[in-house]
């Protein structure tokens, strides 16, 4: 077994690490503040109001899921209550403020995590620069969506999870791994690459006590929700699996352009918290997409327990199957770009330009016509809006194919 992985053999140069995290960071609250001006300031869709009416209810008392229905994971909740609790109550932007500072320590830890691991890694400055410049300014390609959305906090406890298991510290990072999952499921992709990473390294004892320490983090923040109100959780959780296909996924994209193209005919319905077609068709779409992208998270999966396990294999599978949940998922909303950044910035080699391109580009797609085109794309099918995501969601499958393929590279081209 390996002591340590093979390819961070010496320990981290502290003060590079600690400069690079502060430029990060600084960088991020620069990008940050520039989101509250000129273009980003208008026309803007915000779920903090939903977050507040939870937010306020838990302040009041109430359980939520038994007291109060509850469209989001038990680890979220944190997110919703703080503001409420610190915002002023004759204040009506106050709870706004609060979120917005919240997410934006998320953001920078993001940041932060993100020059950490480089330099740990043996980045070169060009490599390190270009990483950091994607995690700390992703928000200006994405727009406004990041200030009203809750994402970056798993995608700071994610991307935190990951840091701690290629240094090491596993049973750490299996816990906040658990912990990301409990905030938004999405980060469940990550644990086969988690127990394949350690059990190769350390041994099997050590994967099962890690594994151990992420389902006991899952349990404590899930079970007592479970006990109080075991039918609220299970709706929530019912409420996710059976959405239909969302307007701005793949396979709504190919019938947004054949309605553009060809005047096929489309309907949309607003439900389970979205704007979706439906229908036969799209159900069917539905239904594909989500095949391809379990067969695509086991593809990643089995390539990575095929190969050597260190930390560079272990990013770039870490974006591949983060992407794919993105990219095939039947809900790809435009805040779901925000699980991608900070995974995409720490790929290696000429691979990692190639994504973090592509990134940047579907980022730019999305807020070319989110929020400023939405509702005309959701009401009236609006033709320039229908293009654009289905270019955005190309672009995407373009992102999962240079992360997932070819699978098989030597160990030094990962």
């Amino acid at each position: 077994m390996n002591a340590r992985p093979e390819s961070w053999p010496r320990p981290a140069d502290g003060g590079r690490a600690a400069l690079a995290a502060a430029l990060a960071v600084a960088l991020f609250f620069a990008a940050w503040g520039a989101l509250h001006y000129g273009f980003y300031a208008r026309g803007q869709i915000s779920d903090a109001t939903i977050y507040q009416r939870y937010g306020e209810a838990m302040g009041d008392g109430l359980v939520p899921y038994r007291d109060f229905a509850v469209e989001y994971p038990p680890g979220a909740l944190p997110m919703f209550v703080l503001p409420a609790l610190s915002a002023e109550e004759d204040d009506p932007d106050a709870y706004r403020r609060a979120f917005e500072a919240l997410m934006a320590l998320c953001g920078a830890v993001v940041a932060a995590f993100v020059a950490f691991v480089l330099v740990r890694d043996g980045a070169g400055l060009g490599r390190l620069a270009g990483g950091v410049a994607l995690a700390a300014l992703a928000p200006l390609a994405l727009g406004s969506v990041v200030l009203s959305r809750y994402d970056l906090w798993p995608a700071a406890l994610t991307v935190g999870a990951v840091a701690a298991l290629a240094a090491g510290r596993n049973r750490l990072g299996f816990g906040v791994l658990g912990l990301a999952v409990a905030a938004k499921v999405y980060p469940a992709v990550l644990l086969p690459l988690a127990v394949s990473y350690v059990w190769r390294n350390r041994g099997r004892r050590e994967a099962l006590a890690a594994l151990g320490v992420f389902g006991l983090v899952v349990a404590v923040v899930v079970v007592p929700f479970l006990v109080l109100a075991p039918d609220g959780v299970w709706a929530s959780v019912e409420r996710q699996v059976t959405r239909p296909l969302q307007i701005e996924s793949l396979g709504a994209s190919f019938l947004l352009a054949a309605h553009q193209a060809s005047d096929l005919g489309i309907t949309m319905r607003s439900e389970a918290g979205s704007q979706n077609l439906v229908g036969t068709v799209p159900d069917v779409l539905a239904a594909v997409q989500t095949a391809l992208g379990i067969a695509a998270l086991v593809w990643v999966w089995v390539w990575f327990a095929r190969g050597p396990a260190e930390p560079g294999r272990l990013f770039r599978a870490s974006a591949a199957a983060v992407c794919a949940v993105v990219a095939l998922g039947k809900v790809l909303s435009p805040q779901f770009l925000i699980w991608l950044v900070p995974f995409v910035a720490l790929v290696r080699g000429r691979r990692g330009l190639a994504a973090g391109v592509l990134l940047l580009l579907a980022l730019v797609l999305t807020q070319l016509w989110f929020p400023y085109r939405y509702w005309e794309l959701a009401l009236r099918f609006d033709a320039v809006a229908s293009w654009l995501v289905l270019a955005r969601d190309l672009v995407l499958l373009a992102l999962l194919a240079v992360l997932a393929w070819p699978l098989r590279r030597p160990a030094r081209m990962s």
